[in-house]
């Protein structure tokens, strides 16, 4: 019997990454509270890669209990840096005093997925790529910021690597799908081999 797949995320590239990989797949949505979620572990001292792999465990959980019989792919991103987590920008002022902080130094991403079915966690994975920005000018910033705020304001670390954002870049270490936010690969194995998915 065909066991459904739904994506808990809202994520407009997520979905394009499994839609361009042929996976047929519904979107719900997680409505859980991010930011308490997050809050609370980082008071409790939770390295990065916990704080990734319970906020995708949360959505996936979120959804997958209205949803017993499908398999639910729950998925989060954090970035760190210095030690601590960045979030997305809630300003195009707070994106300039993020990517100014970074500039020369690096930082890195963790994207964890975590699929529910049948009420429990039965796959996880948590990827991380290690980036490292150019010394890029001040003005080229704010430039960058005011051309594509409406897109990096979604973004941890504000920017998209996927656009504009490659130009802020000397090296990246890693896997390209972890830095658009789900560990892919991975995760097609693992639906290949429950026989979700062809492969």
């Amino acid at each position: 019997m065909h066991t459904p797949l739904i994506l808990a995320s809202g994520s407009a590239i997520r979905a394009d990454m499994l839609r361009n990989a042929g996976v047929s797949f519904d979107v719900q949505t997680a409505r859980i509270d991010e930011a308490m979620i997050k809050d609370a572990l980082v008071a409790e001292g939770a390295p990065p890669r916990d704080v990734a792999d319970t906020l995708a465990e949360a959505k996936a959980r979120k959804v997958a209990d209205k949803n017993p019989d499908a398999m639910v792919i729950g998925c989060d991103q954090v970035l760190s840096f210095r030690g601590a987590l960045l979030s997305k920008p809630t300003s195009p002022d707070d994106a300039a005093i993020q990517l100014r902080m970074m500039r020369s130094e690096r930082h890195a991403l963790l994207s964890a997925a975590v699929i529910y079915h049948e009420g429990k966690p039965i796959w996880r994975h948590i990827g991380q790529v290690r980036l490292r920005m150019r010394d890029v000018s001040d003005t080229y910033l704010d430039d960058y910021i005011a051309r594509n705020w409406d897109d990096i304001r979604h973004c941890v670390g504000a920017y998209q690597l996927e656009a504009e954002g490659v130009r802020l870049f000397h090296s990246i270490e890693g896997d390209y799908f972890h830095v658009l936010g789900m560990p892919l690969l991975e995760l097609l194995a693992f639906l290949a081999l429950r026989g979700v998915i062809d492969g």
